[in-house]
């Protein structure tokens, strides 16, 4: 059964005992078969794991997007405890947060396209708590999907950039028998909008262009955010009735 923790002093005596490698898969709950690769893949290569669950605030751009997050704690520390993940860190704000975010980590680049262009301060949150959280468990490996391939770059980049002992661990998308990448916000998707929603990463890896992909998306019922080819790889963020969907493939 995984041991939950809503104290970090509690945390910090248990950290200070444990003996072999640690590895953190930090999440906001809501969890799926992408996070259980995550949960699988830690317990592999560490003789710990510790998970959070954290739906961080600072992170969200849109207040109605906060508010619909799904939370389904029960069935999260029921997926925790099958894949043997040891530990599950679940704070409240005001812990992981003491200074009510006046102290922040900003990325003046890489974290200004994509997502970062169209949803203001969103990296801010996500590098900001994430430092919190590593800071915390003082983990040795941390592992992120590759599903939100620019969100683990920048992570990367910060650990380096600030000399940070943990191993910045990359996973592999997982994808529903359709295609669509697993996310905690397809649970929102109507019956008729989950049908359509596997056409984004057929046309990710179709080939076309980025413009041509965009008119097809427009004529499916997509509102398209981008679609773009960096470093080989292609990039795309659209959204079905209020649902956004982000997918990335290699070209």
């Amino acid at each position: 059964m995984t041991e939950v923790i809503t104290e970090l002093k509690d945390w910090f005596k248990i950290q200070r005992e444990l003996k072999g490698d640690l590895g953190f898969v930090p999440t906001m709950g809501a969890l799926h078969k992408g996070h259980k690769s995550l949960f699988e893949r830690s317990v592999e290569e560490n003789e710990f794991t510790v998970a959070s669950i954290f739906v961080n605030p600072t992170q969200f751009n849109n207040p109605e997007d906060l508010k619909k997050y799904p939370k389904t704690f029960e069935q999260d520390l029921a997926m925790l405890s099958e894949c043997s993940v040891d530990f599950l860190i679940y704070p409240e704000y005001e812990l992981l947060y003491p200074d009510n975010y006046t102290y922040k980590v900003t990325e003046t680049d890489y974290s200004t396209i994509m997502e970062g262009e169209h949803r203001p301060g969103h990296f801010d949150g996500v590098l900001t708590v994430v430092m919190k959280l590593l800071n915390i468990t003082n983990s040795d490996k941390a592992y992120f999907g590759e599903k939100d391939f620019q969100q683990y770059k920048l992570i990367e980049g910060m650990t380096k950039a600030f000399f940070m002992k943990t191993e910045i661990v990359p996973c592999p998308t997982i994808r529903e028998d359709d295609g669509l990448a697993f996310s905690s916000r397809n649970v929102r998707l109507t019956d008729a909008h989950r049908k359509k929603a596997p056409l984004f990463y057929k046309l990710l890896k179709s080939g076309n262009t980025p413009e041509e992909i965009k008119n097809e998306l427009t004529q499916n019922e997509f509102i398209t955010d981008y679609i773009t080819d960096i470093d080989n790889r292609r990039y795309g963020a659209v959204y079905l009735g209020d649902v956004r969907l982000i997918d990335n493939v290699e070209l």
